[in-house]
């Protein structure tokens, strides 16, 4: 039987093959129950690419290749992440291969504005391909599905995110983390390797300041050493310069390093007591609920959708406005109040499942 022959999964108990792009990314692996699964999702095959990024097995994704659907054995195709470099033209060609083939075509919006483009006009370009094109819209929150009403006239199923951090290395965390209630309160910015939607000398100086005039707090800026170093490829002179001068008068602490492993990432996250945000524009947060996974209480801009993740302290910063006092405020706050919002192992456990019977049931409905 050709793969164009091969009946629909109906029933159940029949598995469903199903392209998850990529299904290499931590999001779509907590997509599956912890057991039991009716799903079966494709391996991301190899690209062979000398460029892709150090563990980025997935990139680029070799299933948005329009020659790879049209030849794939799947029942679903459902696109993540991935198409950040596709032409609209390109995205266009895949989906029209998909539905010639009959291949249901399902697409959750994470991105309404790509947080690694300045210029907004290509992401917007690919998801006027792919909104319209979509045999079933998801997102992760009830704003973005507002966004996504008013911009194509499209209904989004509202999924929230699952856990970040695999559940047994959470429940390791959970038990440390009550050791260190008597260390100094901590607040946390991570620059990355500045990505496009961060502008930290916005916000670092209201940070100086107000940490500094909190009691037994230290303020942490870590940062990649590709924007630290002078021979970097995203080195900032002027960030460089003023990050060290004021960790030489300790106003801070300056931690330059490589992309952290994911055990050292969660360490990291779960050694502060507050992760702030500092992005211009963007519109969810996978970093936000690894968070929420470590109890590590969150403050965000006001762009975006991230408050409606779950509980978060926020601040205004939407890319044209900024209020320090906001930001100060929220400092303060935190320090106060050491908030503990974060998503117990119970509750994420049971958002996983049911987060694997909505994907389930949509994949079935469409594939009938």
């Amino acid at each position: 039987m050709t793969t164009a022959q091969r009946p629909k999964a109906t029933a159940r108990s029949e598995p469903l093959t199903v392209a998850s792009v990529p299904s290499g990314h931590v999001y779509v692996r907590h997509l599956d129950p912890l057991s039991g699964t009716h799903v079966v999702r494709l391996p991301d095959p190899d690209p062979g690419h000398p460029d892709r990024p150090a563990g980025a097995t997935w990139w680029p994704p070799v299933m948005l290749d329009p020659e790879w659907a049209r030849h794939a054995d799947l029942d679903v195709f459902h696109l993540h992440f991935g198409f950040d470099a596709c032409t609209p033209e390109g995205l266009d060609k895949l989906t029209r291969v998909l539905r010639g083939r009959d291949k249901p075509f399902v697409f959750t919006v994470h991105d309404l504005r790509n947080p690694h483009h300045e210029d907004r006009r290509l992401h917007d370009d690919q998801l006027d391909v792919l909104v319209p094109a979509a045999d079933a819209v998801l997102t992760l929150t009830p704003g973005a599905a507002s966004e996504i009403r008013r911009r194509w006239n499209r209904e989004a199923v509202v999924v929230p995110h699952p856990h970040v951090v695999d559940l047994p290395i959470l429940t390791r965390a959970l038990e440390v983390r009550p050791r260190w209630r008597n260390r100094p309160f901590r607040v946390g910015l991570h620059l990355k390797s500045l990505r496009a939607n961060m502008d930290p000398m916005r916000i670092l100086p209201t940070l100086v300041e107000t940490v500094g005039g909190l009691d037994d707090a230290v303020l942490q800026v870590n940062c990649h050493r590709d924007i630290l170093e002078a021979d970097g490829a995203r080195h900032d002179v002027e960030l460089s310069a003023w990050l060290r001068r004021e960790a030489a008068a300790r106003r801070l602490e300056l931690h330059v390093h490589d992309y952290y492993s994911d055990d050292d990432l969660w360490a990291y996250l779960a050694s502060l007591d507050l992760s702030v945000l500092p992005y211009t524009f963007g519109t969810h947060s996978g970093w936000l609920e690894a968070c929420r996974d470590l109890q590590t209480t969150v403050l965000a801009p006001s762009c975006g959708y991230y408050a409606e993740q779950g509980p978060i302290l926020t601040y205004t910063n939407d890319g044209d406005a900024f209020d320090a006092d906001s930001l100060r405020a929220a400092v303060v706050r935190a320090h106060a109040e050491r908030p503990r919002w974060g998503a117990s192992l119970d509750e994420r456990t049971a958002q996983r499942r049911e987060v694997a019977r909505v994907h389930e049931r949509l994949y079935r409905d469409l594939s009938r």
